[in-house]
């Protein structure tokens, strides 16, 4: 059926799941809302949009997302705010990001407003779903593949499109310890690094594996090239105090452009904090723990937010950062943002949409 708020095909469920959940102990992305939203492109067009009840996707083994890996993403919140409704945190910057990575990935982009229509449409439909905690957000997954059944080397002729949604509550709940990688890559010049593509992640599991096995949380990517420059921090964009400055890694084709880095970054310059986007070197963080000019390290990014870092590993060496409560800039700017995003101080940047 098709009514005036939503444009798309809508099938509800029989019955909601919602009553089933316990919002008090969510496990990050192991619970999905009712429905989900999926659309094809075929002929060269996009079809007509379905929202639907979450489920299974019918594919051909022979679809081409099984065997070139052609498969994008996005990573997206949607927070309930003071007044009981909900607003979207910075869609268009990711929908943006979304097509860049399809450009990458020779595949075709999404209409920007087909895309924010779909992400409004579904939202209204299980708004019931977006979390009230302080520490909770409705997590939402928008991605692309290749469903071509076809075995030969070239882009796909068709994809479909789709959304899911699952509330979520803290990724993680105290300082991580990290390890610097130097043997594998995540990204090289020229490659996918600054796309988000699927096999970015896949190859991360190994080195990230062993590094759990030796007692870490996530690692320190460095540079293909010489491994003496940090790129990212597990899935997330690296940050650090240095001298007071707050610095990351400048943006490559290697580096992911994060829309929490960016968010992070302009919200402290708006308070006065100053930053600084530059290459940091493994030896300058070493030297800078151990003199006590590093003073704060942690990762950026949609799951987490902020997670600050209590150790950083280089080689044989544990370093350990100062306990995140005699921090002054991480923690100022995660309370700064969260209360935004949640509609208790003015949006002075325009980031929350209302659905």
């Amino acid at each position: 059926m098709l009514d005036t708020l939503n444009p798309f095909v809508h099938t509800p469920v029989v019955q909601s799941r919602l009553p089933e959940v316990d919002f008090d102990r969510l496990q990050f992305g192991r619970t999905f809302s009712d429905h989900m939203f999926s659309l094809e492109f075929k002929d060269g067009a996009w079809q007509q949009g379905r929202i639907e009840p979450y489920g299974p996707f019918s594919m051909s083994p022979a679809s081409m997302v099984f065997h070139y890996g052609q498969a994008i993403f996005e990573g997206m919140k949607a927070y309930r705010q003071t007044d009981g409704t909900v607003s979207l945190f910075r869609p268009g910057a990711n929908i943006a990001r979304f097509n860049r990575s399809a450009e990458r990935m020779s595949m075709p982009a999404v209409p920007e407003a087909l895309f924010f229509d779909a992400l409004t449409a579904l939202l209204r439909v299980d708004e019931a779903w977006v979390p009230s905690r302080e520490d909770s957000s409705l997590y939402i997954r928008p991605f692309m593949i290749a469903t071509d059944p076809f075995i030969g080397v070239r882009p796909s002729e068709t994809y479909v499109f789709a959304i899911f949604t699952c509330p979520v509550n803290a990724y993680y709940t105290e300082p991580v310890r990290v390890k610097v990688e130097t043997h594998f890559t995540r990204a090289c010049p020229g490659g996918t690094g600054a796309a988000k593509a699927a096999g970015n992640y896949a190859a991360s599991y190994l080195p990230a594996f062993q590094a759990q096995q030796q007692g870490y949380h996530q690692l320190l990517w460095t540079d293909a090239t010489e491994h003496a420059y940090v790129e990212e921090s597990g899935t997330m964009n690296a940050m650090f105090v240095i001298d007071g400055v707050l610095t990351t890694p400048v943006l490559s084709d290697s580096i992911l452009a994060g829309i929490t880095r960016e968010s992070v970054l302009l919200l402290a310059r708006d308070l006065g904090i100053p930053t600084e986007e530059r290459r940091v070197s493994i030896a300058e963080l070493e030297r800078g723990i151990e003199r006590g000019t590093v003073t704060e390290a942690f990762g950026a990014g949609t799951a987490a937010t902020i997670a600050p870092m209590a150790t950083i590993s280089f080689g044989d060496k544990d370093l350990a950062l100062p306990p995140v409560s005699e921090w002054k800039i991480a923690p100022r700017l995660s309370v700064e943002l969260d209360a935004l995003r949640r509609g208790r101080i003015e949006d002075r940047f325009g980031w929350n949409i209302p659905v």
